[in-house]
């Protein structure tokens, strides 16, 4: 069995129940593993076995149900203008034609008798020469889509619009004909409340779009970011390409304030580059030569040459925005209520209006078929669920939306609305809550080398002869290992001014202890207490509780000798990353447990954890234990969020409720887990716990609101205390309300 994902284009729905007749229907076709249908952004994501079926079947059987799809093209986003024009044209007719019978219709109220209007305006074949255009041109849509809904055995909201409408228009027709010859002018007459139903609906519906439409803003900002065209070398020759035209290891040069255009590798020149716009960290990142770059950011003053690793649907970029499109476009579980809801809502709509009219009719103004009909056409028109179909996928869109803006990708709505029930955060030790490589933390020279202590300060190096000399031997035995330790102290001590001496006359390396060098004529050792000890180097009391000290600090050190005489002691560690406590508080602040997984011995995981202040910590743990580990805390009940960066933390994720990745990280973490942090510090994880309960809470309260709205419309219309056309305004506005409340999700400000 192959499986692929495809998402189709959809035109034509109207209301939830529409976006539930679609889903239904691709779910039932042989070789559709899963359909999800998103009404807000009018697609269907479809996952399907490739050797049963495919996007055509998929087209022809939304085509039967009554609507148009077509594959969307990742590179083509379906653009609203031309749309919304049209939208904005036909509103602006239907609300011309549709004024000069509000003005008739209210020039009953007795408050407004006073008003002096001209009689033609009140002739019932103006009223209809005015209604007509509106109902069977302007309202044209509702019909088709009624009839397509009727046709494949289900209703939805044109059903109900067409309907009511439909049921105004033609009475008042009826009695019009009537009137001919017996010369009676005032009538009752409904043509308005079709008229202004039909307007005020699209009304609604131009206002949605233009909410529905900042909900989407984020992935339009990212598409916005990417470059259009690139310098590409090819041969002798500099060309210009459009985007499109480059290929992987094409070599592309970036001028100083230009958009780095593709994924890549630096191979020559040196800049800073700004990344805030796909990882939120402020802050430009230094580039050199091997160092990775990421296509639309931004490049500073300095001129770049890239060879190009990935381009196109490859990129970074491209890969985020298909993320945040693919969480905006799934569905959360919570929406399954909305969605069996809507599905019998409409039938049970038509129900309870047939049994108001017929209760009106019959019992409460027997014989009274106008007052009848109009309480019945306003119980149908103001029950239309479309609130309760926008309250979920608009939440979702804006919350997922707003997280990618902050460097926070959820893969989807499922993972948006678990996120918020987590309770244990579970973070793997290096390259997450540390920096992930050690750095040259301590350099102590001996006193009887040196009359004092050093301290770490740059300045200190630089005014005492005897260390300077004494570090630069340090620094040039240490160039000719490749140990990553030795590589830490070597950058320790460039860092803080030291120059190195001459290479070594003579080296070695004894794995796993240490090394020994000529440097000037001085035989140096460096490496482990055991190591010197056995070369007959003589450690004092103070020196070996130095040690101990610092080992029980996390840190890894390592001893000096020069001519047989202990020299120096430097200590290399891990460190802590500078956002890693600040954000375990944040975390504590939201309620959450916070615990420490890693594979390090327990006094490196107890240091580690005291810095950043983690009091649980589970040390010693191999790969395959921290998935077990998640999985016990699982067991006890606890809802658990895992956060990790290495290949070796991929079980773990793929194990715990909620799998979290560093964007630093490998890519097989960051394709397992459920949430991608594009910034690399933790502090994302608490905003997308905040996000993920935000978002939730503005799904229940829209919810609520979309129920309730129902509840009490329903009644009071059924009451007859609401006219057809205010009935009609109420339901389109609270589709507008249930997507300017999702888009309150947009205005979230980061916690730091």
């Amino acid at each position: 069995m192959t499986k692929q994902t495809t998402t189709l284009q959809i035109t034509g729905m109207t209301c939830a129940a529409c976006a539930s007749r679609i889903e239904k229907g691709l779910s039932r076709m042989e070789g559709v593993a899963n359909a999800a249908v998103n009404l807000t952004m009018e697609t269907a994501r479809v996952e399907y076995d490739v050797d049963l079926t495919g996007p055509g079947a998929f087209m022809d059987r939304i085509d039967t149900l009554g609507y148009k799809a077509e594959v969307r093209q990742e590179s083509v986003r379906p653009g609203k203008s031309a749309e919304l024009r049209r939208l904005r044209l036909r509103f602006y007719i239907s609300a011309a034609l549709s004024v000069p019978l509000l003005v008739a219709m209210v020039s009953h109220f007795a408050f407004l008798s006073f008003l002096t209007l001209p009689e033609w305006l009140m002739n019932p074949w103006v009223q209809l020469a005015f209604a007509t255009p509106v109902q069977f041109w302007i309202g044209g849509p509702f019909y088709v889509g009624a009839y397509k809904a009727l046709r494949s055995r289900s209703a939805n909201m044109d059903v109900l619009v067409a309907m009511g409408t439909s049921a105004a228009y033609f009475y008042s027709l009826y009695e019009t004909v009537a009137s001919i010859g017996n010369g009676m002018h005032r009538l009752e007459l409904y043509y308005e409340t079709s008229a202004l139903l039909i307007s005020f609906l699209l009304l609604g519906k131009l206002l949605e779009s233009l909410a529905k439409g900042r909900t989407s803003q984020a992935i339009g900002a990212l598409a916005g970011l990417q470059a259009k065209d690139a310098t590409v070398v090819r041969g002798e020759r500099e060309l210009k390409l459009p985007l499109e035209e480059v290929l992987v290891g094409d070599v592309v040069l970036v001028k100083p304030g230009e958009k780095i255009p593709v994924d890549g590798t630096v191979i020559g020149g040196s800049s800073s580059v700004d990344e805030s716009m796909l990882t939120g960290e402020s802050l430009p990142v230094e580039k050199s030569e091997d160092d990775r770059v990421i296509g639309a950011t931004m490049n500073g003053r300095g001129a770049l040459t890239i060879r190009a690793v990935k381009v196109g649907r490859d990129s970074v970029l491209a890969q985020i925005i298909r993320v945040v499109e693919e969480a905006q476009g799934s569905k959360a579980p919570i929406q399954r209520i909305a969605d069996v809801i809507s599905g019998i809502f409409v039938p049970i709509v038509i129900g309870l209006a047939a049994a108001t009219f017929l209760l009106w009719y019959f019992a409460f103004s027997p014989g009274d078929f106008p007052d009848a009909l109009r309480t019945g056409i306003a119980v149908l028109v103001i029950a239309c669920p479309c609130a309760l179909g926008l309250a979920t996928p608009t939440s979702i869109m804006a919350g997922s939306g707003r997280a990618a803006e902050l460097g926070i990708l959820f893969k989807g709505g499922e993972h948006l609305e678990r996120a918020h029930a987590v309770d244990v955060v579970v973070l793997d030790k290096t390259g997450t809550v540390t920096e992930g490589k050690p750095r040259l933390t301590d350099v102590e020279i001996d006193p009887t080398f040196e009359s004092r202590v050093l301290s770490n300060s740059d300045a200190a190096f630089q005014t005492n002869p005897d260390a300077g000399r004494l570090l630069g031997w340090i620094m040039a035995a240490e160039s000719s290992s490749e140990h990553p330790l030795a590589e830490a102290i070597v950058a320790g001590l460039r860092e803080r001014g030291t120059a190195p001496a001459a290479m070594p006359q003579r080296f070695s390396a004894v794995p796993g202890f240490g090394i020994e060098a000529v440097v000037e004529g001085q035989t140096l050792l460096i490496g482990t207490r055991r190591f010197l000890t056995e070369r007959g180097v003589a450690l004092d009391g103070e020196r070996l509780q130095r040690f101990a000290a610092l080992e029980e600090n996390a840190k890894t050190v390592m001893l000096a000798a020069v001519n047989g005489r202990f020299a120096a002691l430097l200590a290399v560690a891990d460190t802590i990353k500078p956002t890693s406590r600040s954000a375990v508080a944040a975390l504590k602040a939201l309620g959450l447990q916070v615990m420490m997984v890693t594979g390090d011995n327990p006094a490196t995981a107890l240091a580690v954890a005291r810095q950043a202040g983690i009091e649980h910590t589970m040390a010693e743990v191999l790969p395959e234990g921290k998935a077990l580990e998640v999985r016990k805390l699982q067991a006890a009940g606890r809802k658990v969020a895992m956060v990790g960066d290495g290949i070796n933390d991929a079980p773990a994720l793929a194990a715990a409720d909620i799998g979290i990745a560093m964007g630093t990280g490998t890519d097989i973490a960051m394709e397992t887990a459920d949430i991608t942090l594009m910034r690399g510090d933790l502090g994302g994880i608490a905003e997308a716990m905040a996000i993920s309960r935000k978002t939730m809470s503005n799904i229940k309260q829209n919810l609520f609101w979309a129920l309730a709205y129902n509840a009490i419309g329903i009644p009071i219309a059924a009451a007859g205390l609401l006219a057809p056309w205010v009935a009609g305004a109420a339901m389109a506005l609270s589709s507008v309300s249930v997507v300017l409340s999702a888009l309150r999700l947009q205005r979230y400000r980061a916690r730091s």
